[in-house]
């Protein structure tokens, strides 16, 4: 508004400045008064005397009256008003296709997003403003979905292989075994044993897929937990396992306590520690820290182990992914802890960080928000 009024200004200015030819206009004499010297005569109207303006030229609009001057301040103002409303309109034309160009680009972009195209970006050039502001947000949320889109695929096509494995490694156990008409009560037990083992490890694949869907629905219960103390029984729980596996495991706490739910909680730090003993190496090492840092409470678990490439770190975190990608074999795991550890971090209000080692295996954090201790604030 400013800038319009400034310019109207302007205009109206040029116009009176140098267009209409003012004509200068004196006093002349017509009769001496009575209380004048002779020869001096007094002033009854106003004659022109100069035909010429200020400017030293007689062309153009003569203006004599003040209607003169208030019809040409008109005309004036209009070539003003309609000047200004040329320029207006070009400078607004060109504003709105500068700023409805993006648009269509990024509904087009939205479009293709709604028929399932999330592999797509806009990469918007131009100034840095909201508008290419809203391009890269929007870009952003493309590739959140489409990585998140791509998980769920992933997940799908895993569960369905790590569930139908057993149905079908039982069917071949019962159909070899019904094909031989000489089979003996021995070989029948036998059978009924390792049907029992596939059995127990699909349950324990579907109680892992409930486990995580529990900390999924992120409302879990709240209360105080000494983190210290579950983490030393967990490490307690499994030393025999990392016994069997010649891996030295180690814990070392400080006092840290969380709110939030013992079952969850004790749920996570066992798939991490789990972790730490089923993928490392013979006579390797598996230690675990907790602390307080800050307002945050960290779980810290770093083991040898084969090389992890930092390519793979956001897999890990997928159910059904293994430190070497999905195995096919029982006895490492059914591929969820790391993913039910994330699910219970994000319920808690924490996160999950892994870094690999240099000389292998892994370094996992686990970071929850700390209790307010007693007394503070």
């Amino acid at each position: 508004m400013t800038g319009c009024g400034a310019v109207l200004i302007t205009i109206v200015y040029l116009y009176m400045r140098y267009v209409p030819n003012y004509q200068i206009i004196e006093a002349q004499t017509l009769g001496p008064g009575p209380a004048e010297p002779t020869g001096t005569s007094g002033s009854t109207g106003l004659t022109p005397v100069s035909p010429a303006g200020p400017t030293g030229y007689s062309a153009g609009i003569e203006i004599r009256t003040a209607a003169d001057f208030l019809d040409n301040l008109l005309i004036a103002s209009v070539v003003a008003l309609v000047l200004l409303a040329m320029i207006g309109g070009a400078v607004g034309w060109m504003v709105a296709g500068r700023i409805i160009k993006p648009l269509a680009v990024i509904n087009a972009a939205a479009a293709r997003a709604t028929a399932g195209t999330l592999d797509q970006r806009i990469v918007l050039d131009g100034p840095d403003d909201e508008i290419r502001g809203l391009a890269d947000t929007f870009d952003r949320m493309l590739a959140s979905l489409d990585r998140s889109f791509t998980a769920h695929r992933r997940f799908a096509a895993n569960a369905s292989h790590e569930l139908r494995t057993p149905l079908a490694t039982t069917k071949t156990m019962i159909d070899v075994t019904l094909a031989d008409p000489d089979t003996d009560p021995t070989e029948l037990r036998a059978l009924a044993e390792r049907i029992g083992e596939v059995n127990r490890a699909s349950i324990e694949t579907i109680d892992a897929l409930l486990d995580l869907a529990d900390a999924d629905s992120g409302t879990p219960t709240r209360e105080p937990v000494d983190l210290a103390e579950l983490v030393q029984g967990v490490v307690a729980e499994l030393s025999d396992e990392a016994a069997m596996a010649d891996v030295d495991l180690v814990a070392a706490s400080a006092p840290c306590s969380v709110q939030g739910d013992p079952v969850l909680l004790r749920q996570a730090t066992t798939n991490l520690v789990r972790n730490s003993i089923r993928h490392n190496v013979p006579s390797g090492h598996a230690t675990v820290h907790v602390l307080t840092r800050g307002t945050s409470a960290r779980v810290t678990v770093t083991n040898s182990g084969p090389p992890v490439g930092p390519d793979t770190l956001d897999s890990l975190t997928e159910p059904f992914v293994r430190g070497a990608g999905r195995a096919m074999t029982r006895g490492s795991g059914h591929g969820l802890g790391l993913a039910i550890v994330a699910a219970v971090a994000t319920a808690h209000g924490g996160t999950l960080a892994l870094h690999p080692n240099p000389e292998g295996g892994l370094t996992v954090h686990l970071d929850l928000p700390a209790a307010p201790r007693v007394g503070a604030g």
